[in-house]
């Protein structure tokens, strides 16, 4: 089959893309699954250099989220609620692939109104913010959310879920361009420039010097997102993109009696699974009734040009969720 294999840990650039790959074999509690497309990840750029905290044994194939079909010769286990041809969408290791295999329990079913590649963003990004705000932020209405990197993949969820929920949002981004996709397709409020030095300055301009009752950050702007906080906020640190993990002044924190909170969705499944269904059920209301919509970036990559895509999301090119498509769904007509 068709995939990213990396043999040598490499930047992605270096790796060429394979064409006789074996085909994954299901464990006991695995399905079968036909990848008809894939999200990119930064941590799928750091996996094949042996960066990530995930370090799959050599030969591996990179990708983790990805949308598709049950294969039709894939088992079923014991338990599982789906069959061959149903729609899912989840995680695993090797999405960048035609077939990957996956435990039953890490897949959920795509709904009817979503594409393939808009369900291939889904699994990371969305329950990472939904958690966030509502878990761990416990958002009210009526509330100042600042989201930064507010037009990337979580970001923009993040946007959206906060509008949803009742709050004045305000998109955080490095170019003109991005903020427009924020207010766009987030439906922020406002939008502010952080390559402007005095960006929260202009925070609290907007909110008539109050300051925002919650930061979302998944970028390492915490220390400076503190500027602009309001009295009893809840700074989220939900990662580190732009490579730094910061040295916060716990001075601000005493005084502005501010919270400084963590969410690790990925952890939920070791510390928290019964949390896990709730959210799900609650993000796939939203999309069942058309409050919330992934948003994808307007170029979809291949498996063929994956690399262009890798760098483009490296570079920070894309907003959204950038995707691939790993192959086209074929329907045949009735005999």
């Amino acid at each position: 089959m068709k995939a990213f294999y990396v043999t040598e840990l490499a930047h992605p650039s270096k790796i060429p893309v394979s064409t006789n790959v074996p085909e994954p074999v299901p464990k006991d509690n695995e399905l079968l699954v036909d990848v008809y497309s894939a999200g990119l990840n930064f941590f799928d750029i750091l996996q094949s250099q042996g960066k990530y905290q995930n370090k799959p044994p050599l030969p591996f194939v990179g990708g983790a989220e990805f949308a598709g079909k049950i294969s039709r010769d894939s088992p079923i286990p014991a338990g599982c609620p789906y069959k061959p041809g149903d729609r899912v969408f989840g995680a695993t290791q090797g999405a960048f692939a035609e077939k990957a295999t996956v435990p039953w329990n890490n897949v959920l079913p795509l709904p009817d109104a979503l594409t393939f590649n808009q369900g291939a963003g889904l699994y990371v990004t969305w329950p990472t913010s939904y958690e966030a705000l509502v878990g761990r932020a416990e958002l009210k209405p009526g509330e100042w959310v600042l989201v930064t990197a507010a037009a990337g993949g979580v970001g923009i969820a993040a946007v959206q879920l906060a509008k949803v929920l009742g709050a004045k949002v305000i998109a955080a981004a490095g170019s003109e361009e991005k903020l427009q996709v924020a207010k766009e397709y987030g439906g922020a409020d406002y939008t502010v420039n952080y390559s402007n030095p005095t960006w929260t300055k202009e925070v609290l301009r907007i909110t008539g010097g109050k300051g925002v009752d919650v930061i979302y950050d998944p970028v390492g702007l915490i220390k400076d997102s503190l500027k602009c906080i309001a009295w009893k906020g809840r700074a989220l640190v939900i990662g580190f993109a732009a490579g730094t993990i910061e040295q916060v002044p716990m001075n601000i924190v005493l005084l502005k009696n501010v919270s400084i909170v963590g969410l690790h969705w990925g952890a939920y499944s070791k510390n928290e699974v019964t949390r896990i269904p709730k959210v799900w059920k609650a993000v796939l209301e939203l999309f069942a009734s058309g409050r919330a919509k992934p948003v994808t970036y307007t170029e979809v990559y291949t498996l063929d040009t994956i690399k262009e895509g890798l760098a483009a999301l490296e570079n920070r090119k894309t907003w959204g969720k950038a995707v691939i498509q790993v192959q086209e769904e074929v329907v045949r007509g009735k005999l």
